[in-house]
């Protein structure tokens, strides 16, 4: 298409100036980990395997069921609402899940539904698909390392591990290992 009114022209390029000046900054915003959490908005089907925070040769439990992931605040935060049984065992609970645009972390905030109570919460973020996130709990009166992470991410399927570190690191053991697929 030739514009050859130079009025034409100018218009042209303000609109493209224009179009450009609205949609620099969404970029922008886009590539600071605000947005990290969208591929997961909607529903989805969990399979859980929990056992008992450090205890490496404890029995794992099964349970199934569903995760509802709602976004809020442009996807700087979302709640994941988790309902997942196993015969008359039941582990409801809901993360709040909250983006620092300074630090440009997440929290990951879980409370269980038994209790009421908010666990201690996980810092980190996502580098190149896989979110990785850190924080101290106690287990048994001692204070212990938390790991959460989130891999293996794609538009149908997710891995949530969650892990304890009593030795600061060194090593870790498994208590949570859930994975999600599309409903």
């Amino acid at each position: 298409m030739a514009l050859r009114n130079p009025s034409a022209r100018i218009l042209f390029v303000l609109l493209v100036f224009g179009w450009l000046c609205v949609l620099t900054p969404h970029a922008v915003a886009q590539s600071d980990g605000a947005r990290d959490f969208d591929w997961e908005i909607g529903a989805w089907n969990t399979h859980v395997r929990v056992r008992a925070p450090l205890s490496e040769d404890g029995a794992w439990t099964e349970f199934r069921g569903a995760s509802i992931v709602h976004a809020f605040a442009d996807g700087r935060a979302n709640l994941v609402d988790l309902n997942v049984v196993n015969g008359d065992r039941r582990i409801e609970g809901v993360s709040l899940r909250l983006f620092n645009p300074q630090t440009q972390q997440w929290s990951l905030n879980f409370a269980s539904m038994r209790d009421g109570q908010l666990t201690s919460p996980v810092y980190g973020g996502f580098e190149n698909g896989r979110g990785v996130f850190y924080g101290q709990d106690s287990v048994d009166g001692r204070v212990v390392l938390v790991r959460f992470v989130i891999s293996d991410v794609s538009a149908n399927t997710a891995r949530f591990v969650q892990s304890y570190s009593a030795d600061g690191g060194v090593s870790w053991i498994d208590n949570w290992i859930a994975t999600d697929t599309r409903h």
